[in-house]
């Protein structure tokens, strides 16, 4: 006999498990949440480091929730999702002091549902900025903000907000590259990240920018594939044409929204419960059994914010699937994705060298500083990273949030958070992570000097590194480090996430489906994952589609 007993039961209380229980329980199931940590949201998590008063994001950052269709359904600026949206975006910093400044071209208007509209004045800026290092490059933006705005950012957005097209029917990247007017060449679909940049731009500063955008996106290394989508997205940053913006109090407040949103329509949420198996009976999901015992009994449907690996291999058991879904659930690459994200409290603010090539870059919210050597990036960066831990020479993607967040660190003081891709967990041990943690932070402060000269040990109040290892053991869906909870490659994407018989969000058992992350579309807070689950729950249980009741297309 059940201990509790709700309509839908959700493992995991990550954005996407938070997401989908607003939904569920707002259409009228009675919804709990399930979470081993103590506490709701997974990878929108906040700490107090390096030291007390520092306000850290120590895994997810830098955030455009406002744009996901939770934060208008669920009103979730007035539960406490407050954004900054700073005029410029972002940008990269060059090793010879030069910089790409970008200004934000799709404006956000409306801070409670997050509307935007495109600025062309601020495109022509961008253009400009291009133009600096390369005429060719500044025509080839200029024709690529055209395309967007007339198909690409809706075929983008229609493809993103939907679960994946059925075989035979063509989703709405593919129809941009059977487009000879507007579309994409189709042989972008097969090429590595930096064949498309090399295939787009001549110089290396625009080569080097759209390489390191993607790996930003994705966590993939240069060498790989990863398709259209993820193309589009990668070009749309550098072209700032999504607004860059600052989530006040840190991104776990995104979490603590969600969370508000969730119980103010009824949902429950147990923390610190470790879900041990999903009850299976005639072939049907119909409850969880805890780890200490516990058994939920749910009367409709379980759904899984978890890595697909765990929920097939754990949670289901090999006995309830075939053969090959269980060889797949093994076989899936977790190897990308693995960051060295460290929190830096500092006294000044770092004096960029190129603010004389434009003063501007002192004021980006999102900020890579790196050679530009594209060629370095191809050839030696996975490398180097495979065998030392990170690579020799470092691109890194800042962010310094107590720009426009004061809440961030004491008056005076600063915080940035600094991103670089390394190895993946498993080809390093604990006491070698250890190792690689203290030279990493060592090599960061040296080179960041390369770029701002007082970022010295002086300017330096204390350094806090998290290892793919550290966050691999606080978050268990992230199998090597792999913030994606799989390598967004094209051959794990869309109708193949995270392989083609599981990329319905239906699991092989009836009633139970999965949320996460490893499914449609990928990893990065805010992308659409839990709202396209709760799109194929709505059919199945004749749900209100309530995208179609607010008058959105998706």
């Amino acid at each position: 006999m059940a201990d509790a007993s709700y309509d839908a039961v959700i493992v995991g209380g990550g954005q996407h498990g938070l997401i989908l229980g607003c939904y569920l329980q707002n259409a009228g199931m009675a919804t709990a949440i399930f979470e081993k940590q103590y506490e709701l949201g997974g990878g929108l998590c906040g700490d107090e480091v390096p030291l007390p008063g520092f306000l850290a994001n120590t895994c997810a950052h830098w955030t455009r929730f406002y744009s996901h269709p939770a934060y208008e359904d669920f009103n979730l600026r007035e539960l406490g999702v407050h954004y900054v949206f700073p005029e410029c975006g972002q940008g990269m910093i060059f090793d010879n002091g030069t910089c790409l400044v970008g200004y934000v071209a799709e404006k956000v208007v409306d801070e409670t549902t997050g509307r935007s509209e495109f600025s062309a004045e601020n495109a022509e800026r961008n253009i400009a900025e291009i133009a600096r290092f390369s005429a060719r490059d500044a025509e080839t933006a200029r024709e690529i903000i055209d395309r967007w705005n007339r198909k690409w950012a809706r075929a983008w957005a229609e493809y993103h907000y939907n679960p994946p097209a059925p075989w035979g029917v063509k989703n709405p990247i593919e129809k941009l590259l059977d487009d000879p007017q507007d579309g994409i060449d189709p042989v972008y679909q097969f090429m590595t990240i930096w064949q498309q940049a090399y295939d787009l731009f001549e110089s290396d500063e625009m080569r080097t920018y759209l390489m390191r955008s993607a790996q930003g996106c994705t966590g993939c290394m240069y060498n790989d594939t990863i398709g259209v989508d993820q193309y589009l997205l990668g070009i749309s940053l550098i072209l700032s044409l999504r607004a860059t913006a600052v989530v006040i109090g840190g991104a776990h407040a995104i979490a603590h929204a969600l969370q508000r949103a969730f119980t103010a329509k009824g949902g429950k949420f147990l923390v610190s419960s470790e879900v041990d198996r999903i009850i299976i009976e005639n072939g049907r999901a119909k409850g969880i059994r805890l780890v200490d015992g516990t058994m939920i009994e749910a009367k409709k449907l379980v759904a899984c914010d978890v890595d697909v690996t765990q929920m097939i291999l754990r949670l289901i058991g090999e006995e309830h699937v075939s053969p090959r879904i269980a060889r797949r659930a093994r076989n899936i690459s977790y190897m990308r994705g693995a960051a060295l994200w460290t929190n830096v409290a500092i006294y000044e603010p770092p004096e960029y060298k190129a603010a004389e090539f434009n003063l501007d870059c002192q004021y980006l919210p999102r900020l890579w500083l790196g050679a530009n050597d594209p060629e370095y990036m191809v050839k030696k960066f996975e490398a180097e990273a495979y065998t030392r831990g990170f690579p020799s020479k470092l691109y890194m993607n800042t962010g310094m949030d107590s720009l426009w967040d004061r809440t961030r660190a004491p008056q005076g003081k600063h915080m940035v958070l600094v991103e670089q891709y390394c190895a993946p967990t498993s080809l390093f041990t604990e006491r070698e992570w250890l190792k690689i943690k203290k030279e990493y932070a060592d090599e960061l402060i040296r080179q960041w000097q390369w770029y701002a000269p007082n970022m010295t040990g002086d300017n330096v109040i204390a350094i806090d590194v998290q290892t793919p290892y550290d966050y691999q053991q606080r978050l268990i869906n992230m199998p090597e480090g792999s913030w994606q909870l799989g390598s967004p490659l094209a051959s794990q994407m869309g109708r193949f996430r995270p392989f083609p018989e599981l990329s319905g969000y239906r699991m092989p058992i009836k009633s139970l489906y999965l949320c996460s992350a490893a499914t449609h579309y990928a990893g990065g807070i805010g992308r659409s994952s839990s709202y396209n689950c709760f799109k194929v729950i709505a059919e199945d249980f004749d749900l209100e589609k309530i995208w179609e009741k607010q008058g959105r297309p998706w």
